[in-house]
């Protein structure tokens, strides 16, 4: 199907800390088919507005009338049900693999490698969370940036932030000014590559590329 628009589809859930799902413009991505629909989903983490997100529909109801999802920005994560119909869908053969134990980001087209580079990670005290996740924003930064050139901003949150921290909960792949620390384990949390790095994913990371992070 071509094109995207946004769809009000009624949707609420309630998690087991109380919080709710709530109608809200919602992105949602399919890491099966990397197909991305757009509903209705209510990110729950404070850090985040009731702006357009993305998450994983990784399983529909017999009908294929519903879809699951894990929602964004909460932790532990946690999934909620969204109706499927009368909505668009993107395709993108494109996922990222991002290993832990390696300390390196693979960036696939079907199964076909086509970047494969070493990265920071987060610190044994900050340990960067493995998860199904997608890309849900695309922000440069001027030259000399502490986060490098260009961050993709990820479905995820940091739930174990250092003592101090005012940078925020969103997990990110971006850069560094610090590029010593690639091959480490040395963030907050998040995933730290070169700008050489940057300069190829920037062009292929597009909204909603599935990102799969695992030790």
């Amino acid at each position: 199907m071509d094109g995207t628009h946004s769809a009000s589809v009624p949707v609420s859930r309630s998690l087991a800390h109380g919080a709710s799902l709530h109608p809200a413009h919602r992105r949602i991505a399919s890491p099966a088919c990397r197909r991305v629909v757009i509903s209705t989903l209510c990110a729950l983490a404070a850090w985040h507005s009731a702006q357009a997100q993305i998450a994983f529909v990784d399983a529909t109801n017999t009908a294929g009338t519903w879809g699951r999802v894990e929602l964004p920005y909460v932790w532990p994560r946690r999934h909620g049900w969204i109706p499927l119909a009368h909505l668009s869908r993107e395709q993108t053969f494109l996922h990222v693999d991002v290993d832990l134990s390696e300390h390196r980001v693979r960036v696939y087209k079907r199964d076909d490698l086509l970047s494969s580079v070493p990265a920071a990670i987060g610190s044994p005290s900050s340990p960067t969370p493995p998860g199904h996740y997608v890309v849900t924003d695309r922000v440069p930064f001027p030259a000399g940036s502490a986060l490098g050139s260009f961050a993709f901003g990820i479905s995820g949150i940091q739930p174990h932030l250092p003592a101090g921290w005012s940078g925020g909960n969103q997990l990110a792949i971006h850069g560094t000014n610090d590029p010593s620390s690639i091959g480490t384990s040395a963030s907050a949390g998040c995933v730290r590559v070169s700008e050489w790095a940057l300069e190829r994913f920037e062009p292929l990371l597009r909204l909603g590329t599935p990102v799969v992070i695992h030790g």
